[in-house]
């Protein structure tokens, strides 16, 4: 490129707008960025609050948007699954996908899905089931639960269709269109956006997709591994009035809090899948 040419095309990044996003997005992607330029070694995380994040969060311009379109992707109608996977029990089962997608199914709930779900990525829900989709952007994913569609390109969402009157989605990282049969309108999420269609009424609204630990004790943090994801956490004695400020994703990877702990703390941990136990040391 030539030096005028150059010099036009940074005259025009000079003038334009950027994009305005909120101080926790800014704070987020910088953090991310970190994660990924240094060293986890090297890092200094806040001695105030320490993020704990399984999956790069995208950003996008638009914010509980309405999009009125006259192509609307539900098409369920003729939809064939050659593969059924229901949970029975009272725990949450984990399926992984054809696609390398993962499902956290809960019990007594269902999904569906064709032979060929790598180039054609439908499934319906049954119930409430928990999505971290991979992404492709080649192959849309979509997921079908009564008269809705979540349409997604890669991110982490829950759908709940467990009540006879409603379909509940959370966005947890990531963005997702929602459709509502026979509606033109598409409403486009962001992390921290919740979808209910009721009565053939769409309302989105903000939940906490976040639970905080606000100088609690270890104990407590303890707690809500076990009773969240089934696994006991054993700590040295010394450790027992130890406390802890920490803002984690309510769907966060257990790894990754392990991990975080562990850093924390300059523990070393091991699991014992069969008894679900983790113990620190």
């Amino acid at each position: 490129m030539d030096e005028n040419k150059l010099e036009e095309e940074l005259k025009k990044m000079w003038e334009e707008t950027p994009v305005s996003h909120s101080d926790s997005e800014k704070e987020t992607s910088w953090e991310q960025f970190q994660a990924k330029t240094f060293p986890s070694k090297e890092r200094k995380l806040k001695p105030w609050m320490y993020y704990a994040a399984a999956a790069a969060i995208l950003i996008f311009g638009f914010i509980g948007t309405r999009v009125f379109n006259t192509d609307n992707p539900l098409q369920v109608d003729n939809f064939v699954a050659s593969t059924v996977i229901e949970n029975p029990t009272s725990k949450v089962k984990s399926v992984f996908l054809p696609d390398s997608s993962v499902v956290e199914l809960s019990p007594n709930s269902k999904i569906k899905y064709v032979s060929n779900f790598v180039s054609n990525r439908k499934i319906e829900v049954e119930g409430s089931a928990y999505f971290k989709v991979k992404k492709d952007k080649k192959h849309p994913f979509q997921v079908f639960c009564k008269e809705t569609t979540t349409t997604v390109l890669g991110t982490s969402f829950s759908v709940n269709g467990s009540s006879d009157k409603e379909v509940v989605v959370e966005l947890f990282e990531g963005s997702v269109q929602m459709n509502v049969k026979d509606q033109k309108e598409n409403w486009i999420l962001k992390p921290g956006e919740k979808f209910t269609y009721s009565n053939k009424i769409v309302a989105v609204t903000d939940f906490n997709r976040f639970v905080d630990f606000e100088n609690e004790k270890l104990v407590v943090l303890s707690t809500y591994i076990e009773t969240n994801y089934g696994y006991k956490m054993i700590l040295p004695k010394e450790f027992d009035t130890q406390r802890i400020t920490l803002r984690i994703n309510k769907k966060e990877n257990l790894k990754t809090i392990i991990q975080l702990i562990s850093e924390m703390y300059n523990l070393n941990f091991e699991v014992n899948e069969e008894i679900k136990q983790i113990t620190f040391q």
